[in-house]
């Protein structure tokens, strides 16, 4: 077991450094990360402080907040002084973080590439361990008429019922549509049910009259274009 010694509180430390202190005083953009997360908790355990535990935490992230905003209420309650209420306030306020972002990223309204698609979805598809697969529905000048879920999976796949896809298609009168999967495990390469699945939804969109632009599977770090790669 480590040995921390005889430990400082928070409010014994100079008042400049004290996390709330130190945001009034300075601002928000002063405070490191384990800092913003200590006023977060409130409080450590007996043996180290809010801001030493958040180091903690951090290091076991590697010191990422992404890998940390994947982090479960369970993962985050293993640690020594952070029980559930804490581990929420911690996913709680990386969520806002996230949806933050979200809003401050001009969402294009049109795709003309697989890029566009990728712009408008990769934030949808941001830190999730399960696959989802969604929909794109564009009109004739490819201006993004609605954006839907299709299906959610497991951790290894998810169904696409390519009834359920031209349902929604119709339904929102789309001229043409861009499908979207993430992979969690972050590799690109699609599986021959992915190819396939690609193949039957293009062939079955040309019977209808509406346009199956691309198929993308995506993952944190880039993506996959099946019109790119010449599939469709």
């Amino acid at each position: 077991m480590e040995n921390y010694g005889n430990k400082i509180s928070i409010k014994s430390w100079a008042e400049e450094d004290r996390p709330r202190e130190k945001l009034s005083a300075q601002g928000r953009r002063a405070l490191t990360d384990a800092e913003l997360i200590a006023i977060l908790i409130g409080s450590g355990s007996r043996t180290e402080s809010a801001v030493e535990l958040s180091k903690r935490i951090l290091y076991h992230y590697g010191n990422d907040l992404n890998n940390l905003g994947k982090a479960s209420i369970a993962e985050l309650s293993r640690f020594k002084g952070i029980g559930e209420a804490k581990a929420i306030s911690i996913i709680a306020a990386l969520e806002v973080g996230r949806r933050r972002n979200d809003t401050e990223i001009k969402v294009l309204d049109s795709v003309h590439g697989s890029k566009d698609a990728y712009n408008v979805l990769r934030k949808t598809f941001m830190d999730l361990s399960h696959e989802e697969f969604w929909l794109l529905l564009l009109n004739q000048a490819g201006k993004v008429i609605a954006k839907e879920l299709i299906s959610k999976g497991g951790l290894t796949g998810t169904v696409a019922d390519p009834k359920i896809i031209f349902n929604v298609a119709l339904q929102h009168n789309a001229v043409s549509i861009v499908m979207a999967h993430n992979h969690p495990s972050g590799n690109l390469k699609p599986s021959q049910l992915d190819i396939d699945l690609t193949k039957k939804i293009a062939n079955a969109g040309h019977m209808l009259d509406i346009k199956v632009l691309d198929h993308i599977i995506v993952t944190n770090d880039g993506f996959y274009s099946f019109a790119d790669e010449g599939v469709i």
